[in-house]
């Protein structure tokens, strides 16, 4: 998809996407088969249901309609959530993925496992675990040394661990 295609789509869709207290993460065009296809990715503090997409995609479909910024070709539209492979390239990003492990490739070349404990303006606060039995420590992590980062899926995460972060997403609520 051209830049200047793009910014338009985006500069229509935005307000759509905002109007439902949403972010607009990404919008892609892709050719598939002989079928353009138009993902719009969009995302929240709070996640995003399966009915906020239809709402939305039903919204974006009149409203693309009404005009020409996909050209004269056939497409179908998709508006979905991002995966959990995301790459986390926002402070957003990093906010919604508070207690959650994080695998970054660092600006020096190394790289690090951690998991989110807190983010502000400047950078992470993180807990590294410990290796061989050896306790968690913690680390703060500037933006600039962070190359590339992305959650990292936990399939066996500790009951303890689960039950802390439900308590501390119960307080954040209240407050």
């Amino acid at each position: 998809m051209s830049t200047t295609q793009s910014e338009r789509l985006r500069g229509l869709l935005e307000p759509l996407v905002a109007a439902r207290h949403l972010d607009l993460e990404e919008i892609e065009v892709a050719t598939v088969g002989r079928m353009r296809v138009l993902r719009i990715v969009v995302d929240s503090d709070e996640g995003v249901q399966l009915d906020a997409c239809a709402e939305l995609s039903r919204a974006v479909s009149e409203r693309l309609d009404e005009t020409d910024a996909t050209g004269e070709s056939a497409y179908r539209l998709e508006v979905t959530s991002p995966g959990a492979d995301r790459p986390l390239t926002e402070l957003r990003h990093y906010r919604r993925a508070t207690g959650r492990l994080m695998k970054a490739q660092l600006a020096d070349g190394g790289e690090l496992v951690a998991r989110i404990l807190s983010v502000d303006e400047d950078g992470l606060d993180l807990e590294v675990p410990g290796v061989k039995g050896r306790k968690p420590t913690a680390r703060r992590l500037s933006f600039p040394e962070i190359a590339k980062a992305r959650v990292e899926i936990e399939f066996n995460r500790k009951a303890a661990d689960r039950n802390a972060a439900a308590a501390d997403d119960e307080s954040q609520e209240e407050a």
